[in-house]
């Protein structure tokens, strides 16, 4: 009988997983683009959150795909609530749809109603579809047939295996004993978290009560707990993702457990006085279905009037730390209120840019120090600040295009279109500072080094690296025209050194010193390296040319070109000098303070 109930949860588990991937390869990209657009309401919110957890019948897969929103900054925490709640009925929906497994037919036609006729059928049309067709399209159609049909299935199954059930004495006494709220909310918490699905525990619960030994006292409070249970998949989800990442899995959270703590404290009190007459009443898969339907919207109406003040809950329950209060200062700057007066606007655009460019300076250093010592916790900063200069390039774009559409002076227009390019190249350095702390993160997982000598001519870039990042990030702040001219010769010794590096790391190869995977990590290394020098160069150029009234200024390529001139060749031969790979082997300078955390 346990292997029987088992194998049909199993069973019911996988039919929903087909079915709810076949219905979202089907929509493709349009149900996350819904989602994702159509929240500029909560009422919207709700109607959207209830409409997609229909179709792929799991809130819990909505609510994993909202947090991945909110956590990559496409969608603010108030708007994800409210599709939440939304998802929080929609799910009511399977309960509904299972209720087509117990439909019998007695008989000629009605036998073609029947629960295993339709089953057979969709089942047939879902393999033949599957096999035959050619086209995406209709193989997916086939996996959503062939998922219902298997639901189908293991409802049967479980409606089997609990058959025999309603002549247990003891399992009638266990039933009677959840006629205690507290022991049936524990019960369906407990159950729903190890099923990791709200809709399978409902599918159980009509399962059991097909038995006809169910009474209203014993599933209210079954159904009271299984919400909360249904969050622990949605809390392991959140796990690694930002502060509104999981502040939205909380949501999923205090959503149910409030309705579970205020319906349960009205329902059981009202009842305390008045003695509700069905209590006793036989529970049915249809009536199930109802109060699970019933609780879930009731839930949402007393919560959706609430929706700012579960924001500031959450907020307060997941604190920012005093390092992300600062992080998200910046942002307050760019005040909507400015944007009709550009002067002031584009003043704030730079502060916020200066404070993008220190962000920048610092995971490029945290990025290279990861090469010389990896930890595994600041590997985990880099790719926090990394999201967090993305934020920036987001943040200053949108209020820059919103500059552009104001009556602006051809200088401030200017202006405004060299921050723009700017921005760019900051977002860009911030990239390739990723992408080393991911190479340093793989060679660690891969126990993999490099030579000595590969280690110590690394060393030396490396330095040359910190002094252009810092240059560039010291120039931008101060808006030092002269000391911008010191980026691009410095970005061609960057350039002529990763070039002679690559050329000397062949020949090592060749003398089998390094492996070939170590060969393209160091490669993929010093193309960044001399990448990040193009960019410093090119946020200079946009400095430099400034004050010209015609500018064109190509920064996004991936080289530094020479320049002409006394000057450039003086600022050229020093660093020549100073970053010398023989007469600097091996030597590490030590940080300058603005570097150190």
């Amino acid at each position: 009988m346990i292997l029987s109930l088992l194998s049909g949860v199993a069973m019911f588990l996988y039919g929903m997983l087909l079915m709810g991937d076949g219905l979202k390869m089907v929509a493709g990209d349009k149900l996350e683009s819904f989602l994702y657009k159509m929240t500029n309401t909560p009422v919207k919110g709700v109607a959207l959150g209830a409409g997609v957890t229909c179709v792929i019948q799991s809130s819990s897969a909505t609510t994993v795909m909202v947090i991945g929103f909110v956590n990559s900054m496409m969608m603010k925490l108030r708007q994800a609530i409210s599709i939440i709640m939304g998802a929080n009925i929609g799910t009511s929906i399977t309960g509904w749809i299972l209720c087509l497994s117990y439909i019998d037919g007695s008989g000629g036609i009605a036998t073609i109603l029947s629960t295993a006729t339709i089953s057979a059928l969709v089942a047939v049309a879902g393999i033949v579809l599957r096999m035959f067709c050619k086209r995406s399209l209709y193989k997916n159609i086939g996996n959503i047939m062939l998922g219902f049909a298997i639901l189908m299935m293991g409802m049967q199954t479980m409606s089997g295996a609990v058959e025999p059930l309603r002549e247990n004495e003891m399992f009638v006494n266990m039933l009677t004993m959840f006629s205690n709220p507290l022991a049936g909310i524990l019960v369906g918490i407990v159950f729903t978290a190890v099923l990791q699905s709200a809709s399978a525990a409902v599918g159980v619960l009509q399962a059991l009560s097909a038995t006809g030994i169910l009474t209203f006292s014993s599933a209210f409070p079954i159904v009271l707990g299984i919400g909360v249970g249904a969050a622990c998949p949605v809390l392991i989800s959140s796990i690694g993702a930002s502060k509104n990442g999981r502040r939205t899995a909380l949501i999923y959270l205090l959503n149910d457990l409030f309705g579970l703590v205020f319906w349960g404290i009205v329902f059981y009190t009202v009842n305390a006085v008045v003695h509700f007459p069905f209590m006793d009443m036989v529970m049915t898969p249809v009536s199930v279905a109802l109060i699970n339907t019933i609780f879930r919207v009731a839930t949402v109406c007393v919560l959706f009037p609430f929706i700012s003040k579960l924001e500031k809950l959450v907020c307060w329950l997941v604190k920012d730390t005093q390092e992300e209060k600062e992080d998200e200062a910046d942002f307050e700057l760019l005040d909507e209120r400015l944007v009709t007066y550009p002067a002031l606007a584009i003043g704030q655009c730079h502060r916020v840019m200066s404070g993008m460019a220190k962000k920048v300076r610092k995971n490029v250093n945290r990025a290279m120090n990861l090469l010389n010592e990896y930890q595994q916790d600041k590997f985990d900063k880099v790719q926090r600040k990394e999201d967090l200069i993305d934020k920036y390039e987001t943040k200053l774009g949108d209020y820059l295009m919103k500059l552009t559409k104001q009556e602006m002076t051809s200088t401030q227009t200017r202006q405004v279109s060299l921050y723009l390019s700017t921005i760019s190249d900051f977002e860009r350095i911030g990239d390739h500072a990723a992408y080393i702390a991911h190479m340093s993160s793989e060679m660690n997982e891969k126990h993999t080094g490099f030579s000595e000598e590969a280690r110590d001519e690394l060393n030396v870039v490396m330095d040359a690296v910190r002094e252009i990042i810092n240059v560039t990030c010291r120039v931008f702040m101060d808006d030092d025209q002269e000391g911008a001219k010191k980026v691009a010769p410095l970005g061609v010794v960057i350039t002529n050194l990763c070039d002679d590096l690559k050329h000397d790391h062949v020949k090592r190869l060749s003398r089998g010193m390094c492996g070939m995977e170590e060969g393209t990590v160091f490669t993929d290394i010093l193309n960044s390296f001399t990448r990040i020098a193009a960019h410093c160069a090119g946020a200079m150029t946009a400095l430099m040319k400034a004050a010209e009234e015609d500018t064109d200024i190509h920064i996004h390529d991936s080289r530094v070109y020479a320049g002409d001139g006394m000057e450039y060749y003086t600022y050229f031969k020093e660093y020549s000098q100073k970053y010398d790979i023989e007469k600097n082997n091996g030597h590490v300078r030590s940080m300058e303070p603005e570097e150190i955390e």
